[in-house]
């Protein structure tokens, strides 16, 4: 089995406009959600927004791909590396923006379009490839709030299957338009105060912008070139409820099976895990199926944390963060605190506080809209 490596990690988020300032205010119990009115039709809302307005796609995207390389020391252009950017979201910001002046305009000439082939869901992956002079493979995955372990174990399989040596891989995300906040907040999914992952007085989800994409290589290629090393993906596991189009399958069992699959394919046994980055969406359905779970496959005792928290939920996002914090967790041997938490619902042993911890193999687990399940290990 070829073995496969992290050489590079680039990440912005509401924590922060880089990896390390993003985990250095993480383990400092800071949070980057802030009361905002972005759009005056819209009531004030905490999000997780990286500057004062809604960020842009694209923008972000540059900003990952560009610190990503950097931090692995490669330059630009890569023709054989592979490129595997996700987004739930993508360019809907531009779709709604289009809509509205479609709406507003009595006469809509087609001048006014703009190059609206640009916006296409895909089109941020193909702009990466662009950026670093890709000319192989390049995929865009979407699946929900699952897209950014998604787009890492599509790349690790990619790297296994002998399909390249290298590839860049994560998820982008900026979700925060009028539809997106409109929406969530029909559903009664939108906190009011802040987000509170696995508290009992958990109010919802917190909209947040951020970006993780990572550099992964065969371990055989790394060495040749004497890259620095973050960590290894051991496994991964991805299955799907076929359940319901936003509530997760209520005895958990497609997200149990994604577990155990991720674990087999990682030779581990529960036991073997010292650290859970849990999807911790702070909802209602969400905290108590991925908390009946933990409970259910793993020994008391494990150490759970989820930082949305602290950056909001990134939505497509959300995975690569958690694994960009895990590796970091991994690297500084510190477990990463639950922010928000005041009073537990749930008899786990979740992480109140940033500590030193001997951590040798974590999970970092993705639940998305429509059943999506992903799962993936990694090792020190």
């Amino acid at each position: 089995m070829v073995k496969i490596v992290v050489t590079g990690i680039g990440l912005v988020s509401a924590l922060g406009g880089s990896l390390e300032d993003s985990w250095r205010n993480l383990i400092a119990g800071k949070s980057g959600i802030r009361l905002h009115q972005p759009f005056p039709e819209l009531t004030p809302l905490p999000l997780g927004l990286i500057n004062q307005q809604p960020s842009e796609l694209t923008r972000l995207t540059r900003m990952v791909v560009a610190s990503a390389l950097e931090d692995s020391g490669l330059v630009a252009p890569l023709a054989d590396c592979a490129v595997v950017i996700g987004s739930s979201r993508s360019y809907q910001a531009s779709w709604e923006m289009l809509a509205r002046q479609m709406y507003n305009a009595n006469h809509f000439p087609i001048s006014s379009f703009g190059n609206w082939l640009d916006t296409l869901p895909h089109l941020n992956a193909i702009a990466a490839a662009r950026q670093i002079g890709a000319s192989g493979i390049v995929l865009a995955p979407m699946t929900a709030c699952a897209t950014g372990i998604w787009s890492i174990a599509q790349a690790a399989m990619l790297i296994q299957t002998g399909q390249c040596q290298q590839a860049i891989a994560g998820a982008v995300e900026a979700p925060i338009t009028p539809l997106t906040l409109a929406g969530f907040q029909q559903m009664g999914a939108l906190a009011k105060t802040g987000a509170y992952p696995f508290d009992l007085h958990r109010e919802g989800l917190v909209l947040g912008e951020g970006a993780a994409v990572f550099v992964l290589e065969s371990a055989e290629f790394a060495k040749q070139r004497q890259a620095k090393v973050y960590g290894e993906i051991l496994g991964f596991g991805l299955t799907n409820d076929a359940y319901h189009s936003n509530s997760p399958e209520p005895e958990g069992k497609s997200a149990i099976a994604a577990i155990k699959q991720c674990l087999e394919r990682s030779c581990l046994s529960p036991g073997d895990i010292d650290y859970i980055h849990a999807h911790g969406t702070a909802t209602q359905l969400n905290d108590q199926m991925e908390s009946m779970v933990i409970q259910r496959l793993f020994p008391q005792g494990v150490a759970v944390s989820s930082t949305k928290g602290s950056t909001g939920h990134t939505l497509g996002a959300s995975g690569a963060l958690g694994v960009a914090f895990s590796l970091m967790a991994l690297k500084h041997q510190i477990l990463p605190p639950c922010l928000g938490l005041q009073q537990p619902e749930f008899d786990l042993d979740i992480v109140t506080a940033a500590r030193l911890s001997k951590i040798r193999q974590v999970l970092c687990l993705s639940f998305g809209f429509g059943g999506q399940n992903a799962a993936i290990a990694l090792a020190k």
